[in-house]
């Protein structure tokens, strides 16, 4: 079983959809183990939509919080404990794609971060990142969290409006791959985001 984790820089910049992508061009399972926040849907369901997977490919979530907030707040406030071993992997057939929540610090609990279930896991993570200003700080601030606990990282992918620059220089200086830039879609669906995907994300 291949495991590739998608993380963020930050929330909101479209990792759900380039999870959806990533899942759909390997025939791949998804699973997002803790979705905070799910009117009007949640990150499953999109990846459903979008990804062209089977149905039986979109694994349930292991907490399914109803409050769009910090997992640790949301499970909180939604009467909730989040326990560390209801977030093993689940076993599949062939590849599989999770996705976290947020960025690569937010807590799950009060002592557990996102990037520490990652390590707990020792499965290679994508970073995703915004290409706009300020993501040059965000990102290597990220790879560097990850790296401190030991985390390997597959590669950058950016998502947004091209600039060269930032596609460059994040990747040299942190010495990592750039797996590519997923451009913003309008209309987005199955079809243009096979397309898209294919043509601006490298695999290898």
């Amino acid at each position: 079983m291949s495991v590739f984790v998608v993380t963020g820089t930050d929330t909101g910049i479209g990792k759900t959809v380039f999870a959806a992508g990533l899942a759909g061009a390997l025939g791949a399972h998804y699973w997002k183990p803790i979705q905070a926040g799910v009117d009007p849907d949640g990150d499953k369901e999109v990846v459903a939509r979008l990804s062209g997977l089977p149905a039986d490919h979109i694994l349930p979530e292991a907490y399914r919080l109803t409050t769009p907030a910090s997992p640790h707040l949301a499970a909180r406030i939604d009467g909730v404990k989040i326990e560390l071993d209801r977030l093993a992997l689940p076993q599949v057939d062939g590849p599989l794609v999770v996705e976290g929540a947020g960025g690569v610090l937010v807590p799950i609990s009060e002592t557990v971060l996102m990037a520490d279930l990652f390590a707990h896991w020792g499965q290679p993570v994508i970073l995703c990142a915004r290409t706009a200003l300020g993501t040059i700080n965000h990102s290597l601030l990220s790879i560097e969290a990850l790296r401190a606990r030991g985390v390997a990282i597959a590669g950058i992918a950016f998502i947004g409006e091209a600039h060269d620059e930032n596609e460059r220089i994040i990747p040299q200086i942190a010495n990592i791959p750039c797996l590519g830039r997923l451009p913003m879609l309008d209309p987005i669906d199955p079809a243009s985001l096979r397309e898209a995907f294919a043509a601006h994300i490298g695999l290898s």
